[in-house]
Formats: structure tokens, sequence, C-alpha cells
């Protein structure tokens, strides 16, 4: 899989169309996904503004500090055929990019744009209304191609291997940092370029859903939340939850274990093509709540994935959206006890036309050691 299949040259003229067809200007994409989504350039984010203005008509280009050309040049948006604007360090970017842009009234900002150049966007086209390019480019990444969907199976392979290391680790005595960095020693080995999160939640800390890693000591018969993921070469990010114990777990714990158990398998088996997102939330939420913990499940069910770990469609009631095949997300019910354990099963999925297929395939099970 080359980097020609993952950002193909086609999307600058899919992102250029969608733009005109939403009414919109222009895109103004500075460094981070919504610029390595439409052109492969994983540019530094830096004070210099380096931009791909995407007019709805005429040729796109990006602008560039000078001493980062080469970089750009080197960059898979050479492909593109676009011109590479240099401005030295004395020009201002912004006006350069208004004056070639000329009157305009919208304009859409990539979505982790930085204020400071959102501001001076502002200052340089007064005029110009400024709405989020993620309301244009979300059409295009939802729906993820073949490459894609293949880069994701790369991803889920590579942090199933971690956790099938994860028993290794663990042991009472141990804090959770010390554990946490030696996941973060595998996610690198297993094949990831960047460790995004490692959450390593014992006992009470279970209870925390974004739990930061402490110093906090194992202790036996704890029950342990490890929650991984991180980003491959190629841009694509890999998440998924599993559960482990440090000898017998409570029987509080094994009961509603179950019950997880249950609610993670009813939520993927109700994906497929026409459901809504809402849909297969209320699917986990169901089990759960019938069983009495409804209130302890106390976040959406999932969260689309790519080349953000966080990105749409997410799975959460509100959210009428139909699923179609390529759409990626995790599906990842939770139950938590605050004060004592808890507990989430997280896999990513892939909506296909039969239905939803599951990119991690390590034992979902409670794992004792």
């Amino acid at each position: 899989m080359t980097s020609e299949d993952l950002y193909p040259v086609s999307r600058l003229a899919a992102a250029q169309e969608a733009t005109a067809k939403a009414g919109l200007d222009a895109l103004l994409l500075t460094p981070g996904p919504d610029l390595r989504y439409v052109s492969g350039y994983q540019a530094l984010p830096l004070e210099r503004l380096t931009c791909l203005v995407v007019p709805a008509a005429g040729e796109p280009y990006m602008m560039v500090p000078r001493l980062e050309l080469p970089a750009a040049q080197a960059s898979p948006a050479s492909r593109l055929g676009l011109e590479f604007v240099a401005w030295d360090e004395t020009d201002d970017p912004y006006e350069i990019a208004a004056r070639r842009l000329g009157s305009v009234a919208q304009v859409g900002l990539a979505d982790r744009m930085w204020a400071m150049a959102s501001l001076a966007f502002r200052a340089a086209m007064p005029g110009t209304e400024q709405v989020l390019a993620g309301t244009v480019l979300r059409e295009l990444r939802m729906r993820k191609s073949a490459a894609e969907v293949e880069a994701l199976r790369e991803a889920g392979e590579a942090i199933d291997a971690v956790h099938r290391q994860v028993p290794g680790f663990l042991r009472a005595g141990r804090t959770e940092r010390e554990v946490g960095r030696d996941i973060a020693d595998a996610i690198l080995a297993a094949g990831h370029e960047t460790v995004d999160f490692v959450i390593v939640a014992s006992g009470p800390n279970g209870a925390s859903p974004h739990h930061e890693l402490s110093d906090r000591v194992i202790q036996a018969g704890e029950p342990v939340v490890v929650d991984i993921g991180g980003q491959l070469h190629n841009g694509y990010c890999s998440d998924s939850t599993r559960n482990y114990c440090v000898g017998e777990p409570p029987a509080e714990y094994a009961a509603y274990f179950e019950v997880l158990r249950r609610a993670q398998d009813a939520a993927c088996e109700a994906v497929r093509p026409g459901v809504s997102c809402e849909s297969v939330d209320a699917a986990a939420r169901e089990v759960i709540t019938e069983a009495g913990f409804g209130e302890k499940f106390i976040h959406r069910t999932g969260h689309g994935i790519g080349i953000e770990t966080h990105e749409e469609p997410y799975i959460v009631a509100g959210n009428g959206e139909l699923m179609e095949p390529g759409f990626a997300f995790s599906v990842e019910p939770g139950i938590y006890l605050a004060g004592s354990h808890g507990a989430r099963i997280e896999d990513i999925l892939v909506c296909t036309d039969s239905g939803g297929l599951r990119l991690n395939n390590t034992p979902r099970d409670l794992v004792i050691i």
C-alpha cells in the first residue's frame, strides 16, 4: 500500500468540488489532519504560515515559508501539480493569500487551524465570513476507501499485538506509570510512529474513562482498564481497550463485565448500512440499562477514526446519520462504578455491505493474570 493509494491526487479535485457545492469560495487548510487528508503533506505546525488554498473555482496553491519549500516539494503534495507560493521572512503571507483570492464572501478554515492563523486571516479578509472546513470535508473523510480500510486494519493488528503483551507487564506491586512506559515502548515496537495515548487505570481509577497514568501501585485482585492507541507512519490510527485483573476479580465486577460483553456484542451486531449511528449507541445502552447500570454508562458508544483518533461519525444519541459502507468507528461501551472500579470494551469496526467488520481481534474476555 503506497502513499498514492492512501492520499490519491483525486482528493484535491473532490475537495474543490465539495467546496463549490457547499457554496464556499475557498478552503484554507493549515497543518493538521485536513491538510494531510487532502494533500498527503504532514506539514510541521509552525508560527510561519503553511496553507493549502483550495478555491471553489480556479487553481489551488500552497503557501509555504521559503525555508519549508524543500520539505513541501518532497512531500506527497508534489504529485498534485500545485503551485508552491514561497514567502519570505519580511512578507505577510496572509495578505498574499488574501490578494490572490480577491473578494470572497465565505471561506472554510481547517478545523484544527490555530487561533493566531484564523485571526490573521480575518484581519486580512475583514469582509469574509469564516466557517469550518469540516462542514465540507466531513463528507469525504467519513467514507473510507479500500486503501484506508486496509490502513486501519494494519493499525488494528499493530495495537492487538501490544494487547497480547500486556499480561507480561501487569502485576501487583508495579505502578500504572511503570506499566504505561512498557506499553508505550511496545506500541512503537509494533510499528506505530507515535504513541497517542496510554491509559492504565487500576482499581478505582478504572471508573474514570480518560484516567491519566499515575504512580498508584496496582494491588492484587484489582481490575485494570487498558486503553491504548497510536498513529502509524501512514497517518492512520489505532485504538483498542481491553480489561485485565491481577488475580480473581471481585464478584460484583465479574457480574457487570458480562453485561458489558453482551452490550458491546449487541452494538457490533447492530452495524449495517442504512441504520442510524444513534441506533448503534442505543443497542449497547439498552443492554446496560436493562441490567441496572444505565447511569454508569456515562459517554457515547463510539467515535469515528481515520487520520484522527476521534473524527466523524460519532456513535451517540441524537446522531441520526445513516451508516454507509466505509464508515469506520469505535464501539466502546463502558460501566463505571465511582470509587470501586470500571470496565470498557473497545473495537474499531468498519461498516461493510453485509454488516460490521471488527478490525481488533484479541479476546474480549476479562484476562486474569
